[in-house]
């Protein structure tokens, strides 16, 4: 019997694996619930932006690292006709 594949929304995975971890650097607690498309990419740059404010390379560096996340996730959602879960991946 073949195995059947399971469509998964990458955006609410992305939402569920790191929405308290980012809320935890805002020192908020997690919404508890998921977040629209638009309020997780602004507490992304809300995180990314706090980081770069500290000054310290290893999280100027983790700070890069999510100004790149905050383009790909707008690319993905905003971007017509794209491949969203391609481009979320």
């Amino acid at each position: 019997m073949p195995a059947s594949l399971t469509k998964v929304d990458t955006f609410t995975a992305l939402d569920e694996c790191f929405t308290t971890d980012l809320a935890a650097h805002t020192s908020r607690q997690s919404p508890g619930r998921s977040l629209i498309p638009t309020r997780f990419i602004d507490l992304v740059e809300e995180v990314r932006d706090l980081l770069a404010d500290s000054r310290l390379p290893h999280y100027e560096d983790a700070s890069d690292d999510l100004d790149h996340a905050a383009t790909c996730l707008t690319d993905a959602l905003t971007e017509p006709g794209a491949d969203q879960a391609a481009l979320l991946a």
